[in-house]
């Protein structure tokens, strides 16, 4: 079990958040990122990826990202300040090793939360590959996620199946969506993330309007019933 300590650990950096007069203009997405030793491989791609989501959403008036990222046997978690450009956050994640560590999905939902009270964050979107917590600890921080209408993208590496259930019902509890990629299928997770990034710009209706695979599959889960 988590710690209160633990749970509060992430450490903010760079730039505050924008002033409260702004919050109507601001639109934002939390990226969470896996960043153990065994991501190490797809790192770079990651980097890439999330530039191509940046640029996906450009002419409909941006979307500010946050990045968060755990690694480390010391369980280092840690938070980004929010950025307006693909090329910062690109620095940013390149600058990040892998290194050896247990997951730390809990922190990640909790701070979202915390960060949602403050924010009108539209989804957070996490990568990872592996799953080591309580999964009824991670529900419950779903669950408080999903009462404040944040919904969770979370894109599986590689085909383990308790993970894979872990993640389907984090995406359900908040009213999310689940997808699953590997090195060979870059492209789909590409589609994936643009779809995210248009559905937090412009909602159901802009993310209806496209015709890609990616926005299917999101559509598909978003709209299940209540």
């Amino acid at each position: 079990m988590t710690s209160e300590q633990d749970k509060s650990s992430i450490i903010n950096r760079g730039e505050s958040a924008p002033a409260r007069a702004e919050l109507d203009a601001f639109l934002a997405n939390i990226m969470a990122l896996d960043a153990t030793m065994s991501r190490e491989e797809t790192w770079d791609l990651a980097c890439q990826l999330q530039a191509e989501m940046f640029r996906e959403v450009a002419t409909a008036g941006g979307l500010d990202m946050q990045l968060v990222y755990y690694r480390g046997s010391l369980g280092e978690c840690k938070a980004s300040r929010w950025f307006s450009q693909s090329e910062p956050l690109t620095k940013a994640m390149s600058q990040i090793k892998c290194e050896a560590g247990h997951t730390q999905l809990e922190k990640v939902l909790i701070h979202a939360r915390k960060e949602t009270k403050l924010l009108p964050v539209s989804a957070l979107v996490f990568v990872g590959d592996a799953m080591e917590e309580n999964p009824d600890t991670l529900a419950h921080e779903a669950s408080e996620l999903g009462r404040l209408r944040v919904p969770a993208f979370m894109f599986q590496e590689g085909n383990n199946h308790q993970v894979e259930r872990v993640f389907r019902n984090i995406a359900e509890l908040t009213r999310g969506a689940y997808g699953r990629f590997d090195s060979g299928s870059a492209r789909q997770l590409a589609e994936l993330l643009k779809a995210v990034a248009v559905f937090a710009t412009g909602g159901m209706a802009a993310l209806a309007a496209r015709q890609d695979a990616g926005a299917v599959k999101l559509l598909s889960q978003l709209r299940r019933p209540p």
